[in-house]
């Protein structure tokens, strides 16, 4: 075994070694700044079982012979290397293929049919590169692959329906082009999938029922496609899920209450080989903290979040949510939901972001929110609330105008208006009663110029009438005159100093 991984050597791959040194079963030379196009050895090298020349500068195609000069290869990683052109269709000859990495170069055309020989195969990563075509029906049934990477690339067409892995534990394919339903996409159900990543493509329909029943999932991403229709009940059974993101599609209907979700980072996988779930060899992607955030390796096992932003949803946002202590993203923006916010919120004691803009809700900001001491991002703007702004105490004292705009009854700072004013005691008993209602605190302003403009119309109202009907105007003047005299003969009596002359 020679391991020169992340030495800056430079030049091109030392072919030499493999000749010299027949006996090497293992070959490590990630990041070591190779460039120039690769080198094969001079004969075939048939005890070499690893090899890893990722991250390095070849930038040209790879030899198309390089599957028969190293046919005992369990695992083969070229990642981040430039490569481009086609895939050599040699590969098939490394039957005892595992572990196969070509993402993030720049391959063109199709899989090649020749994958469907490596029977080994349990990882498969072509992610990042201008791979196009469909996604062959023969990837469904080869019996030992685990996970499967075909993310940003150029595949379109349907999925194929005869999928029958009863080892499959990753699927990813987001950031392509695939279309129609989910409905009948897979043959049979996977026990032991964990990770679904279907996000931006160009899918349609509902979501299927039958997810419901992937008891092991743990990552379900379907967002940025075109599905409709209500989230399935039966969507409540996965007790695992640790990511969901249904966001930008056009789903409809109340939120479910019974949905569940909390980071497993220690979840055993079923039957996991050694290329496990648990290094999570792809990545997933998230909108939180009002930016895209991509989460590879073992960190992506401690995220948990749901977001159901950019669709249809309507009725108030479940109480029970308060329930997901675990979790560190929810965005419910940009849907038509009504009701308050809940109070059952400040049990979400690790949550870092959370959204819920662009909604229809009312009353005031909980006070209870700021006790969510690890909240780094907040905003509930273009909404109905109304009351006053939670001081600016702990992380609440962080967050920007722009987490409030849209509220035309919100007050309070970092807004603008009434910013600095003080609230009368009045107010402050008001303010406690409406908080326990819900309901927002008057804003006086608004009060004030209300009040005016009604005792205006009182007036003129009553001037209209007198001026229209001499009847009624004739009983005003002599109810003026009435009250003339009495208060006249008041003074007299009650004060004789003062003389009054009529």
């Amino acid at each position: 075994m020679i391991d020169l991984s992340n030495i800056k050597f430079r030049g091109r791959f030392p072919y030499w070694l493999l000749d010299n040194n027949t006996n090497l079963e293992k070959l490590y030379l990630a990041n070591t700044s190779l460039s120039r196009p690769l080198q094969l050895p001079i004969r075939s090298h048939i005890n070499l079982s690893r090899l890893d020349i990722s991250h390095n500068s070849f930038h040209g195609r790879i030899p198309t012979q390089i599957g028969a000069y190293f046919p005992s290869l369990t695992e083969l990683k070229m990642s981040r290397s430039g490569f481009h052109g086609i895939i050599p269709s040699s590969f098939g000859n490394m039957s005892l293929l595992k572990n196969l990495d070509l993402s993030n170069n720049q391959f063109s055309s199709c899989i090649p049919s020749s994958f469907e020989n490596l029977s080994s195969l349990e990882n498969l990563d072509l992610s990042n590169n201008q791979i196009s075509g469909i996604i062959p029906n023969w990837i469904g049934n080869m019996p030992s692959l685990f996970i499967l990477t075909l993310s940003d690339n150029d595949i379109s067409g349907n999925l194929p329906s005869n999928f029958s892995l009863s080892s499959i534990s990753e699927i990813h394919l987001s950031r392509n082009r695939i279309q129609g339903s989910l409905e009948h996409a897979f043959f049979r159900r996977f026990d032991l999938l964990t990770v679904l990543d279907l996000s931006h493509n160009h899918m349609t329909g509902s979501i299927p029922s039958w997810i419901g029943g992937l008891s092991q999932l743990g990552y379900l991403l379907l967002s940025n496609n075109s599905f409709e229709g209500e989230i399935p009940i039966q969507l409540c059974k996965l007790n695992y899920l640790s990511i969901m993101d249904f966001s930008h599609n056009k789903l409809t209907g109340h939120i479910h209450p019974c949905l569940k979700c909390s980071s497993n980072p220690d979840r055993p996988f079923l039957n996991a080989p050694d290329i496990s779930s648990l290094n999570m060899e792809g990545h997933l992607e998230l909108i939180t903290k009002s930016i895209s955030l991509s989460y590879e390796g073992k960190v992506a096992t401690y995220i948990s979040g749901i977001d159901f932003s950019g669709n249809n949803f309507t009725g108030s946002i479940p109480l029970e949510f308060g329930n997901l202590s675990e979790i560190k993203l929810l965005n419910l923006s940009y849907n038509s939901l009504i009701g308050s916010i809940p109070t059952t919120f400040f049990n979400l004691s690790q949550i870092e972001s959370l959204d819920l803009s662009n909604n229809k809700l009312q009353g005031s900001i909980p006070l209870e929110l700021t006790k969510l001491y690890s909240l780094a991002a907040f905003n509930v703007s273009y909404n109905n609330l109304s009351g006053r702004i939670p001081e600016g105490v702990a992380q609440f004292g962080t967050f920007g105008e722009s987490s409030y705009l849209g509220n035309p009854f919100l007050y309070g700072c970092p807004l603008p208006k009434n910013c600095s004013a003080r609230e009368s005691p009045l107010l402050i008993s008001r303010a406690s009663t409406h908080n326990s209602e819900s309901m927002g605190l008057i804003d006086m302003e608004v009060f004030y110029v209300s009040f005016g403009v009604a005792y205006l119309m009182v007036l003129l109202g009553i001037a209209a009438v007198l001026y229209i009907n001499p009847y009624w105007r004739r009983i005003w003047f002599y109810y003026v005159q009435v009250s003339i005299d009495n208060y006249y003969y008041f003074i007299i009596d009650n004060f004789p100093k003062f003389k009054f002359q009529r």
